[in-house]
């Protein structure tokens, strides 16, 4: 592996991209430490700790930090992820963001267009509601957290966040378009790593306390490695189909018959069912978070302490509706990302077909099973790698919150940055990172 990343910089394109990426990063966490005028940061971070394993928390984990301190990212890239799941919830059931989609790239950009409208009102709704719940919440340690309350803290805070969050979306396109992998999906991988350290510190706080024993510890450490391994395996195992196609004559070439495979992904979602399930649950809560008022007990704020107590991570509501919402997107991403109707028709166009099934109708139906049979089986795995590190760290108050959902946010992004510079580096006649074979050549299938 070390070799690979010699030969990685050896190749000046691959080389340029990388440090961008890597520029772009620690632009993003720089931003991170710059606080939001008119804010205790100390109070606020006192706030975020008292609630670490809330939905503040949470919020907190994904935006690497930046929400205790609440700086200029403090809203993170929640807002886009959120409005990009109703950009695609809508294209299913919108006649005319449906036949922007089927336009190819210029479709494609005015859905772009209008997700990043989306996320500027959404952003703006979500930190005008933010500075009233500041305001509402008491004081910790007898600072307020708001220093000047007013009209110019509220225009100040809203602008400042938006930008923000808008800024964050600006670097996320710039690494996906200069640099390497995902830009989005990399910015929540920083921003989760970075908070890893200080994870691992308070784990060995509670072992060196004697709130946790060695045993739980070892056993802890064993299921996180467990799940790593089943991690990879989900995000790189397919299933392949056989597939025939029949001599054809083209011109005057004459092309042989050949024997082929269809490889369907057990897991087409990769993080993002994880990451829009999240975005989902998280919504409800937060906007529960910006009514609330400790101060008042009447019946319309004990409504809104119940939602925050039964929807917060962690409690079981949460989870049976986490594990519901799992499923779902796994097969609602499959479903707009792979479309097996036109998967047969392409076959079918080229002279292919499955061995023992007529082309067209019958091939995509066959099709169609199939990839429902798998996705259920890459679903429920997924499903376990999100749930039982938090089942575990809660079973055995342990504080850890770099739980299933960063687990496979993490593992995920890393195997699609992996293979975007191995195809860089076996494009150029470099062996990967791995002398025995590529990273798609390992997969595993059923």
């Amino acid at each position: 592996m070390i070799g690979a990343f010699q030969n990685a910089i050896s190749i000046p394109e691959l080389k340029r991209r990388i440090l961008f990426t890597l520029g772009m990063i620690f632009v993003f966490r720089i931003g991170s430490h710059v606080p939001t005028p008119g804010i205790n940061a100390a109070a606020m971070n006192a706030l975020i700790q008292n609630q670490a394993g809330g939905v503040l928390g949470f919020l907190d984990l994904f935006s690497g930090g930046a929400l205790s301190q609440f700086s200029v990212f403090a809203l993170g890239i929640m807002p886009y992820i959120s409005t990009s799941i109703i950009i695609q919830l809508l294209t299913t059931v919108v006649p005319y963001l449906e036949k922007l989609q089927k336009e190819g790239e210029q479709g494609r950009k005015k859905i772009t267009q209008y997700t990043r409208y989306g996320t500027v009102l959404l952003c703006i709704i979500q930190s005008l509601g933010m500075t009233y719940m500041l305001h509402n919440v008491n004081p910790t340690g007898g600072q307020s957290i708001v220093l000047n309350w007013g009209i110019g803290f509220q225009i100040t805070t809203v602008l400042t966040l938006t930008c923000g969050t808008i800024f964050i979306m600006w670097l996320g396109e710039q690494i996906s378009e200069r640099g390497i992998g995902n830009g989005m999906s990399i910015l929540i991988f920083s921003g989760i790593v970075a908070r890893v350290p200080r994870e691992m510190a308070s784990m060995w706080a509670l072992f060196q306390a004697g709130s946790v024993s060695l045993f739980e510890l070892i056993i802890f450490i064993s299921v996180m490695v467990a799940l790593v391994a089943l991690t990879v395996v989900v995000q790189q195992a397919y299933r392949k189909i056989p597939v025939q196609y029949a001599q054809r004559i083209v011109g005057r070439k004459v092309y042989r018959g050949q024997s082929t495979q269809l490889p369907l992904k057990v897991d087409y979602s990769g993080v993002i069912a994880v990451i829009f399930a999240s975005s989902v649950l998280v919504t409800p809560t937060t906007i529960a978070k910006l009514f609330e008022n400790p101060n008042s007990m009447n019946a319309g704020q004990s409504i809104i302490q119940t939602l925050i107590q039964y929807m917060s991570p962690g409690s079981t509501l949460y989870t049976i509706l986490y594990a519901i919402l799992i499923v779902f997107f796994c097969y609602f991403y499959t479903a707009i990302t792979f479309n097996p109707t036109d998967v047969a028709e392409n076959m079918k166009k080229y002279g292919g077909f499955i061995p023992g099934l007529r082309p067209g109708k019958s091939t995509a139906e066959y099709i169609d099973q199939t990839l429902s049979r798998i996705t259920l089986g890459g679903a429920l795995a997924v499903l376990a790698i999100a749930i039982i590190p938090d089942f575990l760290a809660k079973r055995m108050s342990i504080g850890w919150y770099f739980g299933g959902t960063t687990l496979l946010i993490v593992v995920g992004v890393a195997l699609d940055t992996m293979k975007q510079i191995e195809s860089h580096l076996l494009m150029r006649h470099y062996e990967g990172f791995m002398k025995s074979g590529k990273l798609k050549g390992r997969t595993a299938s059923f």
